[in-house]
């Protein structure tokens, strides 16, 4: 369904100078991720995998919840931070926090993969369990910062965070500067919009397309539409990559979307397994579904992709339930006898 309240994408603009100052801050923390040369396949362009798979917590996230919580005053810290997420993003605050000293709370849906849930709470986090809705999460967290006096480290639709995810396209241009085209997964909107922002205000003239589930469409019918459309978390939960659930992206998110990226396109459930599966046994890199999505696309969806020689796929993390990589690497045996 749409909200139907147009967005003005010139209010909430991150600007160059924002990433490269998250970019300072996350100097010696995030890691400066490697671009990999994906396998590759009959006539299609050059692949490279921005490997975010490999940070610290598994995922890009630790780059914008690091650039938030950093960027607070000595005062905002003593009081603690809470965030709310179905994973990755609640790593990401989790380990930020401990490496900054201060206390953290997150907010996570009860059908979160226990594999997320267990890094989180290792990492020194407070866990508070609600239904699997991307609505509760925010609103029980809100709760609890008023009662509390935390102050919330939202997932994506945040300045200091997209600026923070912003820092992956600096890094991009540095070891590539003649791609052409990068691919982003698009869940809230954070990557995509600090990929973008700083991509578009360098070298406009690079394509960014963002990929996300066919099942969780609502940043590519936001984006065809011009205005906030949403989800029901019904639908969005049926897709296995949980860290693209969410019912619409943030206000502030689509403000970029719409000013600086080219296209969204979706990939079937199918493709995005067997993205991972590529990815685990060609490339040799663990990859959790959200993050293969930008794979699916180029192996299955390139006709709906702008012509490129050099393109990047944002691999945005790892943190892949074992169960579900056992089964994809037991049917690839299965299959190859």
């Amino acid at each position: 369904m749409s909200s139907g309240v147009l967005v003005r994408y010139d209010d909430f603009m991150v600007k160059l100078d924002d990433v490269r100052q998250a970019q300072a801050r996350l100097r010696g923390v995030a890691l400066h991720t490697p671009l990999l040369p994906a396998p590759p396949q009959p006539g299609a362009p050059r692949l490279f995998l921005k490997a975010e798979n490999l940070q610290p917590v598994g995922a890009f996230k630790v780059r914008g919840a690091y650039n938030k919580i950093a960027s607070l005053s000595g005062e905002e810290r003593s009081r603690g931070v809470i965030s709310y997420s179905s994973g990755n993003h609640a790593q990401g605050v989790a380990y930020a926090a401990r490496a900054l000293g201060v206390k953290a709370v997150i907010v996570m849906p009860r059908t979160a993969p226990k594999i997320k849930l267990d890094a989180t709470a290792g990492y020194g986090a407070e866990i508070v369990l609600v239904g699997p809705s991307s609505h509760e999460r925010k609103a029980r967290a809100e709760e609890l910062a008023q009662q509390h006096g935390y102050v919330i480290v939202p997932p994506y639709n945040d300045e200091a965070i997209i600026a923070g995810q912003g820092t992956i396209a600096l890094e991009i241009l540095q070891d590539m500067p003649d791609v052409e085209l990068v691919l982003s997964p698009v869940g809230g909107g954070g990557l995509i919009s600090g990929v973008a922002a700083a991509i578009k205000q360098l070298r406009p003239e690079i394509k960014v397309v963002g990929v996300e589930p066919e099942l969780a469409n609502d940043a590519q019918l936001s984006f065809r539409a011009r205005k906030m459309v949403e989800l029901s978390p019904e639908q969005t939960s049926r897709t296995a990559a949980d860290g693209l659930r969410t019912q619409s992206v943030g206000e502030i998110n689509l403000a970029h979307i719409l000013q600086f990226v080219d296209n969204i396109v979706t990939v079937s459930e199918d493709e995005i397994l067997k993205a991972m599966r590529l990815l685990a046994l060609n490339a040799k890199l663990v990859v959790e579904p959200s993050g293969a999505v930008t794979v699916a696309a180029h192996l299955f969806r390139l006709g709906e992709l702008p012509a490129s020689r050099k393109s990047v796929a944002i691999i945005s993390g790892g943190n892949v339930e074992p169960q579900l990589l056992s089964r994809l690497l037991g049917e690839a045996a299965v299959s190859a006898r």
